[in-house]
């Protein structure tokens, strides 16, 4: 038996600090990082990849506000990239491969298209693709009984106002206006059809300045994959329909099994980038960084709603891992990001975690209770509130295996859910509304955080945090106390 000497710290066991600061204004400091050693944030969070807290409608909004979104994996492949697909779509100057239809289709199979992918109009084109005109539900809201075909009913295009695909933002935004048009076709020479531009992309491209997108202007997004050969099949169709990172979702990262994923998508994807963990021991991290990861994922049941360390009793304190894991990064010369996974609570919390080390932080929880969380919102104790459930949940078990199950399996098959054991809770939380304003509170925490001890950067507050162990009357002294809260 080995009893390790070190005493395992989480956040609520220690304070900063304070410095001298020459930060007159939280505006003075900047709060980007990098996720991997190829993306940038322009904040430092992430969304968890759990089935309660990130699809499409996360994943979008995190985006817009500078950090980043990780769909869960508990759907089918092609599910989880047209989620993909959506988020791609959702801002960027120029919609590449725009939903098409030819003229000879009926009105009934425009709207339906129209409503399989939630878009407010058409471009109509020929079998060489070339433009041949634009139905929008507009066209088709009044349209006579009649008319039955699209060609009868869509703007041709001699009437149509076409951009180069080279035009720029400020060159779309005067074409639009100067028409009056809210649907701008790009063509190419050929009058083939390569994009499409709307106002209300433009609007948006100029509205989120700090958002996390790609070269092309669109938003960045992430995409859990499982660990097995299996799943490279998932990994390619996430990659092809425009995922930026690769988060292997395993609870306990340092696995052989794990290491070799992380070899099999590297070599098969040399390209991708690729988030592995979790782990917790700088043993971990350096092994998963050595087969070939971008970013390594920290925490072992920190996680408001895992019960890993109760039923298995095996983890790490949070602040500890991060920090050994940092370390083992460091001491084995791989200089690639730590995320921070689990058990943020308040803006202090993420503070903390970055000063400690980590790059990134992933939060759950928290999140799980916005607008944007599946889910709807229900009514208990006349109280608004959300579900939240861990991943090794008995009832995430469940859907897990239902989103598995294929079409020839038995209908009367019966699972035997008995012999689960479950690392994981259902539970609900308050219902807290968008979670861009979840974000401002703890962005402007961070900053806050910042210029307390004084550095400009997360880098430099990472080389001069200094800790303090504190005791249980010192986490009571940090809350209000001796009042009654109105």
């Amino acid at each position: 038996m080995f009893v390790r000497q070190q005493k395992g710290l989480t956040f609520d066991d220690v304070l900063l600090v304070p410095r001298r600061s020459s930060i007159r204004s939280r505006g003075d400091v900047d709060v980007s990082t990098w996720l991997t050693r190829q993306l940038r944030l322009a904040i430092p969070v992430l969304s968890a990849n759990m089935d309660t807290v990130t699809e499409w409608r996360m994943a979008v909004s995190m985006a817009r506000s500078g950090g980043l979104g990780v769909l869960h994996r508990f759907m089918t492949v092609e599910q989880q990239a047209r989620q993909v697909a959506r988020v791609k779509r959702a801002q960027g100057l120029m919609v590449e491969n725009p939903y098409t239809i030819a003229a000879q289709a009926t009105i009934a199979q425009a709207e339906k298209l129209m409503d399989q992918h939630d878009v407010g109009g058409l471009i109509v084109v020929d079998e060489q693709n070339r433009l041949v005109g634009l139905i929008t539900r507009r066209d088709i809201l009044l349209a006579p009984e009649a008319l039955q075909q699209v060609a009868q009913v869509m703007t041709p295009a001699d009437h149509i106002v076409s951009a180069a695909p080279s035009v720029t933002s400020a060159e779309a935004r005067a074409i639009l206006y100067e028409h009056r048009l809210e649907k701008l076709p790009v063509v190419d020479r050929e009058g083939a059809v390569v994009g499409l531009i709307t106002s209300r992309d433009v609007v948006r491209v100029e509205q989120h300045l700090p958002a996390s997108t790609d070269s092309r202007g669109r938003l960045l997004v992430g995409a859990a994959i499982g660990v097995g050969s299996a799943e490279l099949a998932r990994a390619e169709a996430l990659l092809e329909a425009g995922a930026d990172l690769l988060v292997l979702d395993i609870a306990h990262g340092h696995a052989d099994h794990c290491i070799d994923m992380v070899k099999m998508v590297r070599q098969n994807f040399p390209s991708a980038q690729i988030v592995a963990g979790n782990v917790a021991t700088a043993e971990g991290a350096r092994d998963l960084a050595e087969a070939g990861a971008d970013a390594i994922k920290v925490g072992i049941g920190p996680g408001s709603i895992c019960t890993t360390r109760i039923v298995t009793g095996f983890g790490v304190p949070q602040l500890t891992a991060i920090q050994d894991a940092v370390q083992g990064l460091q001491e084995a010369g791989l200089t690639i990001p730590v995320i921070a996974d689990g058990g943020i609570k308040t803006s202090g919390d993420m503070v903390k975690a970055l000063a400690a080390g980590a790059s990134v932080v992933m939060i759950g929880g928290l999140f799980a209770g916005c607008e944007e969380a599946p889910g709807s919102p229900v009514l208990r104790d006349g109280q608004k509130v959300k579900v939240v459930r861990g991943m090794a949940s008995l009832g995430a078990a469940i859907g897990r295996r239902a989103a598995e199950k294929t079409d020839d399996e038995s209908a009367e098959e019966q699972e035997d859910w008995d012999k689960v054991v479950p690392e994981g809770v259902e539970a609900v939380v308050p219902y807290r509304g968008e979670v861009a304003e979840i974000l401002h509170q703890l962005v402007g925490g961070l900053r806050s955080g910042l210029s307390y001890g004084g550095a400009h950067t997360l880098e430099e507050l990472q080389r001069t945090a200094e800790f303090i162990e504190i005791t249980s009357a010192g986490v009571r002294e940090s809350g209000s106390h001796d009042v009654r809260r109105i």
